[in-house]
């Protein structure tokens, strides 16, 4: 892997943040600006210390390519000719390959030697081929004529992209738009819990309905930009255990008013998929610091615990309660922030319109009695 360079350097747009050799030997330039889930000790002697370096390293460039849980995953690797990597020195070989380049960040890696700028392959500007479009979000291979236009910098956007359900990056008008497909279910569902999170006072990401060869599916504008980064929040609990405070601390602390509209949301809207990569905080590029929590996004699994009035066991919670309870506390803290009606048309299904209201009914009396 490191055959060819003996050192790679870790930079956040052109400012080198800190480099590794093979040997696990590691130098932090700019301490401020390292990734929140990559830590190295610096200057070791110790072995074991720096072969921990180098398996941090693995582990935070695999962080940023697609797992193979991901539908299609199996395609796009074989159509990149990347055998289907399983261990994080694997995965972190492929993302080598594209310089470690994500959508989420600015973070990219270069070999020591290496003239390189990051105007020069920020997916910002130059990423995104519609050639690659297909094998994303159905699994097809592009043609012959589409694939001599593909380089790795034209796939990276897509190929660094997490989670489960098919997706692809497409610009339009300028713009960078996230292109959801699934099953039918799971794209009505997205849309009808993206619309009903509009209706309170929360930050959510805006889903909206459009067609991709005949069939519905879910599009939403790219959040991130060169000067604002996301950091899921299994990122922040490496970057909190390696400064000696905890996850729920910093989110407090930074932005307790969205994380309770979270847990509303999840509650009225049934959603089970809430794990720590599903939610974070923003990042300012130009310090490197956390802002406040992202918009509420990944609603496809939404209303999939949807058979009682308790609801499923909150994810984001401490300690462990369910739904409903986290919820209610929330709503206890700080309101209940409906700024809109939410109407009966909008629901496709019976059941889900009934336990909607009743779980908004029991929130709605939690806030009448704190008044």
């Amino acid at each position: 892997m490191f055959a060819k360079a003996r050192t790679y350097i870790i930079m956040h747009k052109n400012k080198e943040v800190a480099s590794i050799r093979k040997d696990g030997y590691c130098e932090i330039y700019h301490r401020d600006f390292m990734p929140y889930n990559l830590y190295f000790e610096v200057q070791t002697q110790d072995l074991d210390e720096r072969v921990n370096n180098l398996t941090n390293f693995y582990y935070w460039c695999s962080s940023r390519v697609l797992s193979l849980d991901r539908k299609y995953a199996k395609e796009i690797l074989n159509f990149l000719d990347k055998k289907q990597a399983v261990t994080d020195k694997d995965r972190a070989e492929i993302a080598l390959s594209y310089h470690c380049l994500t959508l989420t960040d600015v973070f990219w890696v270069r070999k020591q030697d290496e003239k390189l700028f990051f105007e020069n392959i920020s997916l910002y500007r130059h990423s995104l081929s519609e050639a690659f479009f297909d094998v994303c979000l159905r699994g097809v291979n592009p043609t012959l004529q589409n694939q001599e236009f593909l380089t790795q910098g034209k796939v990276a956007g897509d190929i660094s992209t997490s989670g489960v359900a098919p997706k692809a990056w497409l610009r339009k008008n300028g713009e960078i738009f996230l292109y959801k497909d699934g099953n039918i279910n799971e794209v009505n569902a997205e849309l009808l819990a993206s619309k009903i999170a509009g209706c309170f006072q929360c930050n959510r990401v805006e889903y909206f309905e459009e067609y991709y060869l005949g069939q519905k599916v879910c599009a939403s504008k790219l959040i991130t930009s060169e000067d604002k980064s996301i950091v899921p929040m299994e990122f922040i609990e490496v970057y909190a255990a390696n400064n000696n405070t905890d996850r729920f601390s910093i989110v407090l602390n930074k932005d307790a008013y969205n994380y309770y509209m979270m847990n509303i949301i999840d509650y009225l809207i049934g959603n089970t998929d809430r794990h720590w990569g599903n939610w974070g905080f923003f990042v300012d590029n130009a310090t490197n610091q956390l802002t406040e929590l992202y918009p509420l996004m990944d609603f496809n699994k939404a209303f999939t615990a949807y058979e009682n009035i308790e609801g499923a066991k909150c994810l984001t919670s401490k300690p462990t309660m369910a739904q409903k309870q986290a919820a209610i506390e929330a709503v206890s803290e700080i309101g209940l922030n409906q700024i809109a009606e939410i109407s009966d048309e909008w629901f496709y299904d019976a059941k889900i319109r009934e336990m909607f209201f009743k779980r908004l009914a029991v929130l709605k009396e939690v806030e009448s009695a704190k008044k």
